[in-house]
């Protein structure tokens, strides 16, 4: 069976689910929230030797509380953690959140990557990213832009311009899966100087070029890395799915959903990279028995690498960049 994406080749091909962008030109920085109607299970995996994250503890199978109300990916480093603030105070108004007696406390695990060196404004004297979270939030829809935007709006690769990617894969049972990933990597996502994508194998139509695999494979040991001081980079994303899962099993499709960043980005997953991966289910579909969840877990994995490469194809030439866009270079 040929593999077919959902509508818009987006992680809103789960239904229920809408994603947000805000981003500042000054700060060449900017934030991706998720988030849906109702609350919903998440588990998260990280990989990478530098992570900065907020609130993943409490998505380990054995924790108190089991959904969350959004999840959100942010540039700015340390400082774009405030941007999950953003987000929870805004949940709040909206009555949002984990009931305690009468206060509603807005549950909002986040991960941010580091593009504090891309060129962008660094004297602020307010952190910037609480607001960003908000106007995110406030933008959340079933269509969003990929390229340079959101998280991605500031992220670079070893030799390519990074960015903010988004797919999805509907299953025989009808299942559908989506992957939205904001990529900052120390590695790269091409193939050699070539225009080919390590995730070639993967793609569906051409959603990012349909040039197929490059012919000519560079020694793996010789893959180019980022130029740049140790953990400034990192790529951080959500897997999602509309089958009904519990805390576990969301923890092991994110899991397997880090499959899919090694065979789209080489090296990844390094000491200087802080490679987080939430899974978010929706519940809206019946729970799958042991067979769909392997099946479950491949597409998981081929969704993410098909996003990554969405979202190098769709980065977008700016002023000062450090690193050309793909379509700068090759388009």
């Amino acid at each position: 069976m040929t593999p077919q994406t959902g509508p818009r080749n987006l992680i809103t091909d789960v239904a229920g689910l809408r994603v947000g962008n805000a981003g500042d030109a000054g700060l060449r920085s900017g934030v991706t929230v998720l988030t849906a109607d109702a609350p919903f299970t998440a588990g998260v995996h990280v990989m990478g030797g530098a992570p900065g994250t907020r609130e993943t503890d409490l998505l380990a199978p054995d924790r108190a509380v089991q959904q969350v109300d959004a999840l959100v990916l942010s540039g700015g480093s340390a400082f774009g953690l405030d941007a999950a603030s953003g987000v929870a105070e805004e949940l709040r108004a909206m009555g949002r959140g984990f009931a305690v007696g009468a206060a509603r406390v807005p549950i909002v695990p986040a991960a941010i990557l580091f593009d504090l060196m891309g060129g962008g404004e660094g004297d602020w004297a307010t952190n910037p990213y609480k607001a960003l979270g908000r106007a995110a939030l406030a933008g959340a829809g079933e269509v969003f832009a990929i390229g340079s935007e959101g998280a991605g709006t500031g992220a670079t690769t070893a030799t390519l311009k990074g960015g903010l990617g988004s797919a999805s894969t509907l299953l025989p049972d009808g299942t559908t899966v989506g992957a939205l990933v904001a990529v900052n990597a120390l590695g790269g996502a091409t193939v050699g100087a070539g225009p080919h994508f390590w995730a070639a194998p993967f793609e569906i139509g051409d959603e990012f070029g349909g040039l197929g695999p490059a012919r000519d494979y560079p020694d793996p040991l010789a893959a180019p890395v980022k130029h740049a001081p140790p953990h400034t980079n990192t790529t951080i994303g959500i897997i999602a799915c509309d089958a009904t899962l519990t805390q576990a099993q969301c923890t092991r499709l994110a899991i397997a959903a880090h499959d899919g960043m090694a065979r789209a980005l080489l090296p990844s997953h390094t000491l200087m990279d802080g490679d987080a991966i939430f899974a978010a289910a929706t519940g809206a579909r019946p729970a799958p028995d042991i067979t769909a969840q392997v099946l479950l877990g491949h597409a998981a994995a081929c969704t993410m690498a098909r996003a990554i490469a969405r979202a190098i194809h769709a980065a977008r030439p700016m002023s000062g960049d450090p690193v050309p866009a793909w379509s700068a270079r090759f388009g």
